[in-house]
């Protein structure tokens, strides 16, 4: 039994072969590009009978698909502008209201702080 050696040294073991679960690789070049290729198309997809495309960032209705109403959308968006503006008229009430609150609250503390020293200035005469 050596003191300072390791004896114990295995073999190394050989690598092992990929096997590919693809069948891709035995197709021809032309195949396989226009299987793996950067060509892709418009993402598309079908919503309740609506068939939509997405182009330039948003999805859009492809032409000739759409069953909506037309009208329809514009009366929704008018109604949905008509809400927003509504509510920020409605933000710029609660901020005047917010500051006339404000304004009253300190009008009521200086008037509170007068009176308290009138109080004090009257009971020193006494």
């Amino acid at each position: 039994m050596p003191l300072f050696g390791n004896t114990f040294s295995p073999k190394k073991t050989p690598p092992r072969k990929s096997a590919s679960l693809s069948n891709l690789h035995l197709l021809d070049r032309s195949t396989r590009e226009i299987e793996l290729g950067l060509e892709y198309g418009t993402p598309t997809m079908n919503l309740a009978g609506q068939s939509l495309k997405f182009e330039n960032g948003q999805w859009v209705a492809e032409s000739g698909s759409f069953t909506g109403d037309r009208r329809e959308m514009q009366r929704l968006r008018k109604r949905n502008q008509q809400l927003e503006e509504e509510n920020n008229l409605l933000r710029l009430k609660v901020d005047i209201l917010l500051d006339m609150l404000s304004e009253t609250t300190a009008e009521s503390h200086l008037m509170e702080k007068e009176l308290e020293e009138l109080k004090n200035h009257s009971r020193r005469r006494k």
